[in-house]
């Protein structure tokens, strides 16, 4: 190259990914939860202007959605948003002849402007992730199946996104058939060991999603980002039993199987002085609702091929009070990059 010759500007393609927990989305006059009324057609009016008001304003090009009960009632939410998206998919709420969507959980859904290539809704657990609960017996697969989904970028670049909602920290009691609880929940005793039976049933989720996880990128450089609701903080047991950042610190060749909290790898670092939360139980604020990606998308790893921007999270209606119209979670959005291939000079 001689002094002349003009010096190749790096250009960037531009990705935004978002989270969100719409907490119960369900068509209007359709029983979800035992115990829970049913949306009026008013309730569900309100519930898909709030959503599509937020949707409008995350304008991300992917998101992440969990606890759909109604494919129907997602797709009007995203039709009040009056933005243009190719596919909306929640697999197993689809609405149709035979078709009712969830039953017994809801599920998790896809919504973008991208060219989706495959599309896969994880079920059952690895031989490795299966334990015996207490009361229970094996534990085999998810109750709210993950999403993974091959994306395509305009400029041709592919993408691999898992969309997760892992078992809540509810306590897990034992039902009948009918649903009903067949245990005494006042009695504290019962209580610890639901407790018990729900981190174990989390703990093996996690573990069969980092397995998947460690299939995607063992030894590939395909870009993964995994977005959801972990029902856990990012430095939690669980959490880390599917990033495994912390190995990176004793293995750098960890790297190529790790994934990163966006939060932490971002590049504006002045956005990460305010503390962020996405969801209060009993007035304290926790960070559930997490976007980790993998090293293609970490500024200092040498297999990076784009980088973090920012991440937000939009979550002043937390403190507006509980109205189900609402959610009960904050949504994270991520600004992501991804360099181009140079153009001839």
């Amino acid at each position: 190259m001689t002094a002349n010759t003009p010096v190749p500007t790096t250009r960037w393609a531009t990705l935004t990914m978002a989270s969100c927990n719409v907490l119960n989305l369900a068509q209007p006059g359709r029983h979800f939860y035992v115990g829970q009324d049913p949306y009026s057609q008013n309730e569900f009016e309100r519930k898909v202007d709030w959503l599509g008001d937020r949707f409008r304003v995350l304008n991300a090009d992917v998101l992440a959605v969990q606890e759909v009960w109604d494919e129907l009632a997602l797709r009007a939410a995203v039709a009040r948003s009056g933005l243009q998206y190719g596919t909306v998919l929640v697999p197993g709420a689809e609405n149709g002849p035979g078709q009712q969507g969830a039953q017994g959980t809801p599920r998790v859904g896809l919504v973008t402007r991208l060219k989706l290539e495959t599309v896969q809704s994880i079920t059952d657990f690895p031989a490795a992730a299966i334990v015996q609960v207490p009361g229970l017996g094996p534990h085999t697969r998810f109750e709210r199946p993950p999403l993974l989904a091959t994306l395509r970028m305009k400029h041709g670049q592919e993408i691999a996104v898992i969309t997760a909602h892992l078992k809540s920290k509810r306590p897990k009691y034992l039902q009948d058939a009918q649903g009903k609880t067949l245990e005494d929940t006042e009695d504290p005793a019962v209580q610890a060991v639901g407790s018990l039976r729900s981190l174990l049933m989390r703990a093996a989720e996690a573990l069969a999603l980092r397995l998947k996880v460690v299939e995607l990128l063992h030894r590939t450089r395909l870009p993964l980002i995994v977005m959801g609701d972990l029902n856990d903080g990012p430095h939690s047991v669980t959490t880390q039993l599917i990033a495994a950042t912390s190995q990176v610190a004793y293995d750098k060749g960890a790297r190529d199987n790790a994934l990163f909290s966006a939060w932490d790898v971002q590049g504006d670092a002045a956005l990460r002085r305010d503390v962020a939360y996405s969801h209060i139980h009993q007035g304290y604020p926790e960070v559930l609702d997490q976007l980790l990606v993998s090293e293609e998308f970490v500024a200092t790893s040498r297999a990076a091929i784009g980088d973090v921007r920012r991440v937000e999270v939009f979550n002043d209606h937390l403190n507006e009070g509980r109205d189900r119209s609402r959610s009960d979670h904050g949504f994270v959005r991520a600004l992501l990059r991804l360099r181009l291939p140079d153009q001839p000079v």
